[in-house]
């Protein structure tokens, strides 16, 4: 029997009965569906087995070495702390808390690349896109918990990626974590643990500077909401598969491991602008953590350049889910940009004294310029007078 509507070229099947419950569904509310990245991380987290309870000597081990390492963090690096913040958890409960303070960053990410409907593409383009529209939240909400879960399972604690958290909330250190990057690199377990919650310590207080921290967040808040949307990204994703060889797994795959392939991130003008300046920002507040937890872990161990270094190769070697988290939020965090920010600091300690450093954190514009970076020298000319 016909159809007496006539030509249904430009009905968009996505409309039909059947697929309302999908789409409401995957479409969740907002532009990620954070339900499906909390079971996501979790299950990359635990592996979907229950999680057994922190190891008791590892957590009483923390805990005992927390206010030495507070007493000499405030010493160094002149700022507020407190080793009374510190909990040592399983990777649940960091997956719940990292979802939770990161929110805003991937928030404005996902709002970022939300596509504009276009009324005059031709029908397959725009049901193509209407599947987009209708499978971006979950998806990016499993790309986001992919990434969370992965970093999960190899993250000390908070500042592993250096981004700002609620400067109420606890320090979390994955304590079983710690322990099998000791055990991997033949390290002291003790050394290791003083060596993390050292970092912790010092990272948390860099970023417990309101101004500070105001201006990282709202950097990187910037950079994360001025991506540009391609429309036709899934398009041109699933037409450039060559169906005889290609694995749909490894098609859904790459959509999971990067969420900006869905809809397609493009770069804009205004993350160009930003860019140079939040690499600046955490170009130096990075030198600074690294060069004071060396001095502090040298005064409290006698030597720590084995953790340090054995650290460091990590970084470089870390899982791709972390470099995809540091391009989406403009985290650059390279051997090379490490290594400019110690010598910012060493340049400014050495020419003015840790005094003269403490000024990098009365005031957000007090952080460095990009050219100031590579000319300590400049930035305390215009620090001593401002």
């Amino acid at each position: 029997m016909s159809d007496d509507s006539g030509d249904d070229s430009g009905i968009d099947p996505l409309r039909h009965p059947l697929f309302g419950p999908m789409a409401r569904a995957l479409a969740g509310s907002g532009p990620i569906h954070w339900d499906v990245a909390r079971q996501t991380a979790m299950m990359i987290a635990t592996g979907g087995s229950p999680e057994v309870n922190v190891d008791p000597t590892t957590r009483i081990a923390i805990e005992r070495l927390a206010p030495i390492a507070e007493m000499h963090v405030r010493d160094v690096t002149q700022l507020e702390v407190s080793a009374s913040s510190i909990a040592v958890v399983d990777r649940s409960s960091w997956v719940h808390h990292t979802l939770a303070e990161w929110r805003t960053f991937f928030s404005s990410l996902a709002g970022s690349l939300q596509p504009p409907a276009d009324r005059d593409a031709d029908p397959v383009a725009a049901m193509l896109a209407n599947v987009g529209r209708m499978i971006a939240p979950a998806m990016t909400g499993m790309s986001i918990g992919s990434m969370i879960g992965t970093l999960s399972t190899t993250s000390f604690g908070c500042y592993d990626l250096p981004l700002p958290r609620d400067p109420h909330g606890a320090i979390r250190i994955i304590g079983r974590n710690v322990d099998e990057f000791a055990r991997e690199w033949s390290l002291e377990a003790d050394d290791v643990r003083m060596w993390v919650v050292v970092h912790e310590l010092a990272t948390h207080a860099v970023f417990n500077v309101a101004d500070i921290r105001n201006h990282v967040v709202a950097l990187i808040t910037r950079f994360a909401g001025a991506f540009r949307p391609d429309p036709e990204a899934l398009m041109h994703g699933l037409t450039d598969v060559d169906p005889s060889s290609a694995d749909p797994m490894a098609l859904m795959q790459r959509f999971v491991d990067d969420p900006t392939l869905l809809i397609g991130a493009v770069r804009s003008p205004e993350q160009d602008r930003i860019q140079p300046i939040l690499d600046a920002a955490m170009t130096a507040l990075i030198g600074f953590v690294d060069v004071s937890v060396d001095e502090v872990t040298n005064r409290v161990l006698g030597s720590s350049s084995r953790i340090s270094e054995a650290v460091r190769r990590r970084r470089v070697e870390e899982s791709s889910q972390r470099t995809v988290v540091e391009n989406l939020l403009g985290l650059r965090l390279d051997r090379e940009g490490v290594a400019a920010g110690r010598a910012f600091v060493n340049g400014v300690v050495e020419r003015g004294g840790r005094d003269a450093l403490a000024r990098m954190f009365t005031a957000a514009h007090r952080l460095p310029t990009p050219a100031e970076i590579a000319a300590p020298g400049l930035w305390l000319a215009r620090v001593e007078f401002d």
